[in-house]
């Protein structure tokens, strides 16, 4: 037996027949990527003038071709985005894919995502784009636009911004401010110290301006040596040292404007969805030495915030 990179669930091959249907009710089957880890950063290095993705992590544009049973990567109309290992970072891809599920666990709406094989055996993470259904295109804009800041100052915001911006531009601020202190909890649980302006955005559909689901959510603390910040973007001034005080009353209560009966229903979610995420830690396909950082870091984490 062996675990699915689709739905962490035991299956018989590489794929669960449920994590294949996630991809396409069609799909009875998924062929390794035809790329080594290093081809695939060559070819994202060499197609990325022409891309409509950017980043610091090396990403690829695919379609999912199901009478061929694979991803085909393309240069336009790309319905997924592919992140292969970094030989700058060790197992990127791995800590994503369980990032990104924790989140999920915890009620925040994250786009269908998952691990594929490479024909070298490395794991490459996919996730499908949200700015497309079908034939429509919706409108995107990041944090960093709307604030008027470039991928150089992507830093020079603060979470009080990252509010004004709610307030400003979404239909019904005060359902995605409860979304936004759920995500700003999670990430300090989780140790994802790279939430900048440009890893949050609004979409427009239907005539409704609203956060888009949850992306680009990583455990950095144990990718990174030696980190000394626990927030990208400073609360209250402060990015270390965060306290239930400054991440709970201060940001939710004050600055949020929620209520504490609102609050008491996030916090009690949160203690409910994070007792399951050690399981999900357990059979992530991180090396067991990752799993271990990853169990500590949130653990104390999860002490200090919940209790």
């Amino acid at each position: 037996m062996s675990i699915c990179p689709i739905t962490y669930e035991a299956c018989e091959g590489k794929y669960s027949l449920r994590g294949l249907q996630k991809l396409s009710r069609s799909l009875k089957q998924l062929q390794d990527l035809p790329y080594s880890a290093a081809d695939q950063v060559f070819e994202a290095a060499a197609r990325a003038p022409r891309m409509s993705i950017q980043g610091v992590q090396p990403k690829l544009s695919a379609v999912l071709n199901t009478r061929k049973n694979g991803f085909r990567f393309v240069d336009k109309g790309g319905r997924y985005i592919l992140k292969p290992q970094n030989p700058q970072y060790r197992h990127l891809p791995e800590n994503e894919d369980l990032s990104m599920r924790l989140a999920a666990t915890s009620g925040i709406s994250v786009p269908l995502h998952g691990l594929v094989y490479s024909k070298d055996g490395s794991m490459t993470y996919f996730i499908r784009r949200f700015d497309r259904a079908g034939t429509k295109k919706f409108a995107v804009e990041d944090f960093a636009q709307l604030l008027g800041l470039s991928r150089d100052t992507k830093y020079d915001a603060s979470m009080e911004k990252v509010a004004q911006v709610i307030d400003r531009y979404c239909t019904f601020p005060s359902v995605e401010k409860i979304k936004l202190f759920k995500l700003t909890l999670v990430n300090y649980l989780i140790g994802n110290e790279d939430m900048h302006v440009k890893n949050f955005s609004l979409i427009t559909r239907e005539g409704r301006v609203e956060l888009t689901p949850a992306y680009d959510i990583l455990n950095t603390s144990i990718v990174l040596s030696e980190v000394q910040e626990e927030i990208a973007l400073p609360i209250k001034g402060k990015k270390r040292k965060l306290t239930p005080e400054i991440l709970i009353d201060y940001f939710g209560r004050f600055r949020l404007g929620l209520n504490r009966k609102i609050i008491s229903l996030v916090l009690d979610d949160l203690k409910g969805s994070a007792s399951g995420w050690d399981h999900l830690i357990g059979v992530s396909f991180l090396p067991d030495e990752l799993k271990s950082e990853y169990r500590l870091l949130v653990e104390t984490r999860r002490k200090r915030l919940l209790g």
